[in-house]
């Protein structure tokens, strides 16, 4: 029996995430299967995908409901596992280093994108993220890359051989039944943009694309989602293009996004670069027209399905944006590409190919 050893990290971080979700699928896989077991590095966490442990004092609880807290005890928890070396494979859930001087057995490691890599100035210079990257790199026995795309950049920014490189897509549950929660007061028109607004995710080309648009189309407004609260910055920057009264932002659970794409006019992905984009297939189940950024990755993964724009000219984006809410035919179209592309991403087929590569390490 092969034991594979998931430790704390996006579990201690993240309530609700697709890095998280990717694991617990693994997870959830593993413990279908008598010839794999697996080791969870968590003793408390708040994530929506696994279950922690329920056996700990109510006081003690509620202290590691602070993020900051569950990782440190969690990260202590992993050590502890470390040192007692009863597992065949370690798989962490991210990039910090804390294991490196400490593991005796086979390294595997997802590589989600090289974005910090190849956009360097949109990052705070003093980040570890490269670093530490970087090291589990070189430490790995092998390297997961979940696109094509992401590979090339790992051989053309990391010293690395190919051959221990593997691609294995992300993948969705095509059997399940769409899980929906209605979200109340939402407006009837709406862009929906899910995820983080930082420099790279091309925010504020998308919001200067929107007031243009919104000139024509009052009753337009966006839904923001994700990506934790909206800072300071993003606010002023609303405000200054006088569209507070159109743009809001949601925090929601999974079945409840699934509503949010359901009803959206169209779901817009307007990344600079990304390693996979895991909510195309999402929209994709939930029947939602996609527009995205005219980039590798999104190309390697939409091919057809979607349609693009030139990630630099706002102009091009007001272009497609018109297109998709003018034309229902045209959205039509892209609802049906979709959910043909969607069948080349089935969970089982990537939960399969990363059992083997633990079989092969084994």
């Amino acid at each position: 029996m092969t034991r594979v050893f998931f430790d704390h990290q996006k579990f201690s971080t993240q309530r609700y995430g697709g890095i998280s979700r990717y694991f617990a699928n693994i997870i959830n896989t593993i413990k279908d299967l008598p010839e794999f077991d697996y080791l969870l590095g968590v003793l408390y966490s708040g994530n929506h995908y696994i279950e922690s442990k329920s056996n700990l004092p109510e006081k003690v609880k509620k202290l590691l409901s602070e993020p900051r807290y569950a990782s440190k005890i969690n990260e202590f928890y992993c050590k502890r596992l470390l040192q007692q070396n009863n597992f065949d494979i370690f798989h962490p859930t991210y990039y910090d280093t804390y294991f490196l001087d400490k593991l005796k057995k086979p390294l595997v490691i997802t590589i989600h994108d090289m974005t910090y890599e190849r956009l360097p100035e949109y990052f705070w210079s003093e980040d570890p993220l490269t670093r530490n990257k970087r090291m589990n790199v070189e430490r790995a026995d092998v390297i997961i890359a979940i696109s094509e795309t992401t590979k090339k950049d790992l051989i053309a920014y990391s010293d690395v051989d190919e051959s221990r490189i593997k691609v294995v897509y992300h993948g969705i549950d095509l059997e399940e039944p769409l899980k929906i929660k209605a979200v109340p007061n939402l407006p009837e028109n709406y862009l929906l943009f899910v995820g983080d607004r930082s420099g790279y995710k091309n925010f504020y080309l998308f919001m200067n694309a929107f007031k243009e648009i919104s000139k024509k189309y009052p009753d337009l407004n966006i839904i923001l989602t994700g990506g934790g609260h909206v800072a300071i910055s993003d606010i002023e920057f609303i405000n200054r293009l006088k569209l507070q009264d159109k743009v809001k932002h949601i925090n929601v659970t999974d079945e409840e996004l699934n509503f949010l794409y359901q009803n959206a006019i169209v779901f817009v992905y307007p990344s600079l670069h990304e390693g996979f984009g895991l909510p195309i297939l999402e929209a994709y189940k939930a029947g939602c027209p996609v527009l995205l950024s005219d980039t590798d990755c999104f190309k390697e993964i939409g091919k057809d399905a979607a349609a693009y724009f030139h990630p630099h000219q706002k102009e091009d984006l007001i272009s497609v944006l018109e297109k998709t809410l003018t034309d229902t035919q045209f959205r039509k179209d892209l609802i049906l590409k979709g959910q043909n592309r969607l069948k080349d991403f089935p969970l089982d087929k990537s939960i399969n190919e990363t059992m083997n590569i633990y079989k092969s390490l084994s």
